[in-house]
Formats: C-alpha cells, structure tokens, sequence
C-alpha cells in the first residue's frame, strides 16, 4: 500500500510532460507565426507592390513557417523520448551523418532552394520583369524555389536553375527612353523646322501611351551627307521605348509633312545618253 503512491506518480510524469511539451510548442509557433504575420504585413520592412510581389511574400512566409513547425516538432519528439530514456545524443549523430550524406548528394537542390529564397528576399526580379540572365534575354513567366523561367520575344522558354543565376540584368527598375533621329534635307530652313518639331514635342507626352515625362527636342544631333539630323526623345515606362517610337515617327512624319517640309531620300538620275 506504501508503494502505490509512487507508482501513480510515476505514471503521472509520463502522461503529463508529453502533453506539456507538445502544449508548449504549440504556444511557441502560434506566438512565432502571428510575429511573423506583422513582420511581412509591415510596409516599412516589405514592401508590397502588386499581386505578383504578394505571392512571392507569400511563399517566402510559408517557407519560414514550415522550417520553424519542423523543427519544433522535432524538439518535442525528442524531449519526449529523452523523458522516456531513450539516449538521445545518439539519435542527433545518426541524424547529423544522415544529413550530411543527404546534403552532399543534393547539394545542386540546396543550393537552387537557398538561391530561390534569397530572389523572393531581396526583390531581384518579379514575374512580367524583362531580365537578361547568361545572355539570354526575355520576360519573367515563373519563379519557384528551385527554377526561374523566362521566355523571349520568339516564344523560347528557358528554364534557369536558381543557383546559376549570379548575374541579373533588370531592365524594369528605371524607365525606359524612347529616341528618334529624324533627317531633313539641307535646304529647308532651320528655324520652321524647330518650330514644328518643337510644337510635336510639346504634345507628345499626351500621345503617348506610358509616357514617363515630357518629351524634348534635343536640336542638331548629326550633319551627314544629304540630311540634317534632329533627335527627339521622351521617358517611357520601362520596355516601352519600341512602341513610343513607333508612334513618334508616325507623328513626326505627319506634322514634317503638314509643313511641307521635306524628308531626304535615296533617288536615282537616268540620263539618256543622246
């Protein structure tokens, strides 16, 4: 009868340290995850631009909130089997020679995982950026952990391994400048050209699509030999300098034309010999 405390004391410890400690983790990654929750909701510390850039914040979160749930479930299970005097340090080298072997044969894995991550950290390029990686040059179509896809202006899509991407041009973080050189022949007056292109260049920021600022005639940008040339230019959101120029010349051609001045062009003189 003497005994029978101890033993009910006994089956106490084994019944409630477990249900302590998984209590505890519990409590743990709840306080973790809603810090986390206000760390990727601030907008001084991640700045949220678009739908694209939420996803990315998303997955980054996700990613953060699995490592911290994993290694906390594997505190409690070896707290538990500790309690129970299972030797535990022997488990964590058996885990820590597992791991290494498994590290050294997916290393190129680790590798694009870390990589992935430090792109969705660090903002170095969103889905729809136009970016050149290793000289190929095309749109943002897909970012994961492990690949970025980017297909080019022909339809190719190329798959990049994450961890051999170490140089990235971008060319969606400045804006873009469109620039036409426009020739005129030598015998028109320069004064009514000025005027008329300086009269165009006025308006074209209203008439262009993503104009990024106010269009200016530069004047004289080269003498050749049947034309002068006169540069106009005009800040355009980024990649969109081909479309603007298109419609530029189509605007400066028309208003060359409106003043009759003259365009230069090759022609040819036949003479007849008699």
């Amino acid at each position: 009868m003497l005994n029978l405390p101890k033993f009910h004391n006994i089956e106490i410890k084994y019944f409630i340290y477990p249900i302590l400690y998984i209590l505890i983790g519990y409590i743990s990654y709840k306080l973790i995850k809603r810090l986390l929750e206000k760390i990727f909701t601030k907008k001084s510390i991640i700045k949220i631009n678009d739908k694209h850039h939420q996803k990315r914040v998303d997955t980054l979160k996700i990613i953060i909130l699995n490592v911290i749930k994993y290694l906390i479930i594997i505190f409690i299970v070896l707290a538990i089997l500790s309690l129970f005097g299972v030797n535990v340090k022997s488990i964590l080298a058996g885990v820590g020679i597992t791991a290494a072997i498994i590290g050294l044969a997916f290393q190129d894995i680790a590798k694009d995982l870390l990589a992935g991550i430090f792109i969705i950290a660090e903002d170095q390029y969103e889905i729809g950026d136009t970016i050149e990686v290793n000289g190929f040059m095309g749109e943002v179509i897909f970012i994961g952990l492990k690949t970025t896809r980017i297909k080019d202006y022909k339809g190719r899509v190329k798959i990049i391994a994450n961890h051999t991407i170490n140089e990235v041009i971008n060319y969606n973080l400045q804006d873009s400048l469109a620039i036409v050189d426009v020739g005129i022949a030598y015998e028109e007056d320069e004064e009514k050209i000025e005027q008329v292109l300086q009269k165009l260049t006025n308006k074209l920021a209203t008439i262009i699509p993503n104009s990024r600022g106010e269009a200016k005639l530069l004047g004289i940008n080269d003498l050749k030999d049947s034309q002068v040339t006169y540069r106009i230019t005009c800040p355009v959101s980024s990649m969109k300098h081909i479309e603007a120029e298109r419609i530029m010349r189509k605007e400066i051609k028309m208003a060359l034309d409106k003043a009759n001045i003259k365009i230069p062009y090759q022609q040819i003189e036949v003479h007849n010999g008699k």
